[in-house]
């Protein structure tokens, strides 16, 4: 086992790290930027190494300063968290170069699901169900069109190296072809300096599910279960649930066999996740594969009493896993709080908490790096709290957060909580019939 790992993370998703390793009696390293200086995860680690001014380039995603930070100090392998240089396949790479443990994916597996059509076309190749389209990267608009004409439209055009929906556009009508052709590849460019795209029909109203898989360095691979991620504004989640409302049991085997699958086919190692798109007669399609941890792994974690955070430090070390799929015990639902202003577009709203009170009771769980007296920094994610509930059938699960966000006060900024509190009274929500286009219907205006 490891004896000392240094977390190249921040916020939250640091802190939760942090604590796994205390439990496991593994020693820490924090990086920060000199913006995160009073962090909680800077705080609570048993050591922290500065590795850079405020912006993100030149601290969490400047790979030789944590490389030196983790030689200084003597970490034998780095976790990355989610969301910098955590599919990062140079950073796996040079970790391994290094002598140091990365904690997910090796460089090969990151860079087999990270250009998403060289991951659609490993999925098709495995039997994984896959959206009608276009077979790798497509050069021109006019190939394009001739594509579009074959599978129908709506089509949806995608940047290859994309995420969090840059680069990617709907084109629902041959004559707006060109044009949003044209911003996608210039979107995608500046984005990822890449601005290779591809083509897929577009399915209309589906559900956003994923399965969380993990796969140990013996080719062993097991699922636990899926998180439904239909609630999110321009494609980014604001509050994820397990078990879907959506899967039968019988759905829900299929969906995880078709994950494991999927995994096994690239000897995937670590926890991971296969995204799909399920449609309206309840088939499915994958979307692409997220090799590192979630942000909303907790709701796993609550319904399987399984610590998804050890399990990837214990396969990192060369523990094999049980290779038994997990399904829900029970049901977990979590809002992302984040520093923005719902009535006002979203808008951020960094600054200082002037008071915080955090809730709590059975069945609550909040995961956070925030305090009162605590400078919220505009240089990164808005995300600054997640609350994940859990209790004996959905509708317990609904009340038991609408419960916990009132009894949640943040003071000096604005959060996206009363967005929250609404979302848990509307009855389309309630009712378990919701897709991703959820959002394109929800009132705003009286937050």
């Amino acid at each position: 086992m490891f004896k000392k790992i240094l977390i190249a993370n921040r916020g939250e998703i640091a802190l939760r790290i942090i604590r796994t390793c205390r439990e496991m009696g593994i020693k820490t390293v924090a990086v920060y930027s000199t913006a995160d200086r009073e962090s909680l995860h800077v705080k609570f680690a048993d050591e922290a190494v500065c590795i850079g001014p405020p912006p993100s380039r030149q601290s969490y995603l400047n790979i030789p300063a944590i490389i030196s930070a983790a030689e200084v100090t003597g970490a034998d392998a780095i976790h990355p968290g989610y969301g910098f240089l955590s599919e990062n396949a140079e950073f796996s790479r040079i970790c391994a170069e290094y002598g140091i443990k990365f904690i997910g994916a090796t460089a090969e597996q990151i860079n087999s699901m990270g250009d998403k059509a060289t991951a659609k076309a490993t999925m098709k190749n495995s039997g994984v169900p896959v959206i009608p389209g276009s077979d790798g990267l497509i050069d021109t608009v006019q190939e394009a069109k001739v594509l579009a004409k074959e599978i129908k439209y709506p089509v949806i055009i995608k940047a290859t190296a994309g995420g969090g929906g840059r680069g990617m556009r709907i084109i629902r009508h041959e004559d707006e072809f060109e044009k949003l052709w044209d911003d996608a590849k210039t979107e995608s460019a500046a984005a990822f300096g890449n601005d290779g795209l591809y083509m897929e029909k577009f399915v209309e109203e589906p559900r956003h599910i994923e399965i969380q898989i993990v796969g140990d360095q013996f080719g062993t691979v097991c699922h636990l279960s899926e998180r439904d991620c239909s609630i999110q504004r321009r494609h980014q989640k604001l509050c994820e649930e397990t078990p879907s409302p959506a899967l039968t049991p019988e759905l829900r085997e299929r969906m995880g066999t078709a994950a494991i699958k999927g995994a096994a086919a690239i000897k995937y190692e670590g926890a991971g996740t296969i995204e799909f798109l399920v449609d309206k007669n309840g088939d499915f399609y994958f979307m692409e594969m997220n090799t590192r941890i979630q942000v909303e792994h907790p709701i796993t974690e609550e319904v399987t009493d399984f610590d998804l955070i050890k399990e990837q430090i214990k396969v990192a070390a060369g523990i094999p896993i049980s290779g038994k799929n997990y399904v829900p015990k029970i049901y977990a639902l979590e809002c992302r709080i984040n520093a923005e202003d719902p009535a006002n577009g979203f808008r951020p709203s960094p600054g200082k908490i002037t008071n915080l009170h955090l809730p709590g009771g059975h069945g609550v769980r909040i995961d956070s790096h925030v305090y009162s007296g605590y400078t919220i920094p505009p240089n990164y994610d808005s995300m600054i709290a997640k609350v994940i509930v859990s209790g004996q059938s959905r509708e317990e699960v609904l009340l038991r957060m609408k419960r916990a966000l009132q009894e949640f006060v943040i003071e000096g900024i604005k959060t996206t909580i009363p967005f929250h509190i609404k979302l848990m009274d509307d009855e389309r929500f309630k009712s378990g019939q919701f897709t991703t286009a959820f959002m394109d219907g929800f009132d705003l205006t009286d937050l």
